[in-house]
């Protein structure tokens, strides 16, 4: 199947949806869009990786293992240890391909509203504060800007790893909202039966 774009339709109903795209393109709040319009179960993903002092929890692949095994979901396509499993078994992936510039500027009014707000994230969990930006180099902002070029190489291998699971590519805010309005206007009929 060819990557699909924001104006294609998808072939059918999906049942087991990915969302990918860089820290920042808006992954988790398309998931719950996706989620919500097709009636399919939903978890973030940042939430069962993330234990005490931002530790990769030791229960996280076997997490994976028991959400990618259900009949239905949406997850973000994110972590090593996570894509492959869930790739293995995803009907259909969105791909969020937005501006480094895009993202980065989001990246980074996220991170100072978190922050100056200390907004719980995970598991008790918060941003940093702003000072670690210039000594940890796995501050989410400099991770966001140093890891965005990996993303649609991975999305490509996985195109090719499996030509009949269809991949939308969408690379500008107008093309999202395109495709999540198209996706608004899907007849129920389509969106509820079996798939």
């Amino acid at each position: 199947m060819p990557i699909l774009k924001w104006s294609d339709p998808l072939p059918g109903r999906p049942k087991r949806v990915l969302v990918a795209g860089a820290t920042g393109a808006g992954n988790s709040r398309l998931a719950r869009q996706v989620a919500a319009r097709f009636a399919l179960p939903y978890v973030e993903l940042d939430a069962l990786h993330h234990g005490p002092q931002w530790q990769p929890r030791p229960t996280f692949r076997d997490d994976i293992v028991a959400l990618a095994a259900v009949d239905e979901w949406v997850y973000e396509w994110q972590y090593p240890v996570a894509r492959p499993l869930l790739a293995e078994r995803a009907d259909a992936l969105i791909f969020l391909d937005l501006p480094r510039w895009l993202v980065t500027s989001r990246i980074v009014r996220r991170t100072l509203r978190r922050s100056l707000h200390r907004t719980e994230l995970w598991n008790g969990l918060r941003e940093p504060p702003l000072r670690t930006i210039l000594n940890d180099p796995d501050h989410i902002i400099r991770w966001a800007i140093r890891t965005h070029p990996e993303h649609a190489p991975r999305v490509r291998a996985l195109a090719e790893q499996r030509p009949e699971l269809p991949i939308v590519w969408l690379s500008a805010r107008r093309e999202i909202e395109g495709w999540t309005g198209a996706l608004a206007a899907w007849p129920p009929d389509t969106v509820n039966r079996e798939g």
